[in-house]
């Protein structure tokens, strides 16, 4: 079984996991910019085929990894992130309250994105 790769299409606002050419699973996310610059996970998505193998969770990982990378924070909406990231405190630092407020603001502003 070949091993998974993680893409990120930014301008898509999704982070794909693939096994080969194939989409197994991909969280859906937009990049906030006020008041602080932050992504915002809103749906992580495994195909029925794949599930059970850790795909969310890498994603998961990656998301916070890039997040990260870029000195920016993860302002989790999707309820699956959330939980992740209560079980990795080390890999996934709580997002601000006010941040969290301000991500479910622009979701309620731009309802036709997600």
């Amino acid at each position: 079984m070949s091993e998974i790769e993680i893409r990120d299409d930014r301008a898509a606002g999704r982070l794909e996991a693939l096994r080969g050419d194939e989409v197994t699973g991909h969280i859906e996310y937009f990049v906030l910019e006020s008041p602080a610059r932050a992504l915002v996970p809103v749906h992580t998505v495994v195909e029925p085929a794949h599930e059970g193998k850790g795909i969310a969770g890498s994603l998961a990982r990656e998301l916070y990894g890039m997040a990260a990378r870029e000195g920016i924070v993860v302002a989790p909406l999707c309820p699956y992130v959330v939980k992740w990231a209560e079980r990795h405190p080390e890999e996934a630092p709580a997002a601000d309250p006010e941040l969290l407020e301000a991500a479910k603001d622009w979701l309620r502003a731009h309802p036709d994105r997600f």
